[in-house]
């Protein structure tokens, strides 16, 4: 079965969530990023010169860039059952910061923390399931871009 209409609903709402509060998810997303893998802190040049995570205007647009994209693999997985990257750049800017697969778990389980944090009692197992199958899309689509 492919991406539902439900699946699709659920990641929109709980996009719509994340939204609202785009400064403090997107620290806490990064936050989360770092804990896991430390590493990877200079992959984003929002970040590799800070002490730590800080609010900025970048590491909000790259928050909202990299849910956003999600948010559309789900359109696109609802859509057409497959997610194709808007921006062809994009294999190539991971490749060029180093992005292996262990990455694409990293911020897969980032993802999914932030969005549990955005929509506090609604978090369910068929939010995180859509959320989940979204990312893999996109993850998926990036990583063919990379090869």
């Amino acid at each position: 079965m492919g991406f539902t209409a439900d699946q699709e609903a659920l990641v929109n709402s709980s996009w719509e969530s994340f939204k609202q509060n785009l400064p403090g998810y997107s620290v806490f997303f990064y936050t989360t990023i770092l804990e896991k893998a430390p590493a990877a802190k200079g992959m984003f040049s929002f970040l590799k010169d800070s002490a730590g995570v800080q609010d900025s205007p970048q590491l909000q647009a790259h928050a909202e860039k990299v849910f956003g994209m999600v948010r559309d693999s789900a359109v696109q997985l609802r859509a057409t059952g497959e997610v194709v990257l808007g921006d062809a750049t994009l294999g190539s800017i991971h490749i060029q910061k180093g992005v292996v697969d262990p990455h694409f778990v990293v911020v897969k389980e980032a993802l999914l923390k932030t969005i549990k944090e955005a929509v506090g009692d609604k978090w369910s197992e068929e939010l995180s399931t859509s959320w989940e199958v979204a990312y893999d899309g996109l993850a998926s689509a990036i990583k063919k871009a990379m090869s």
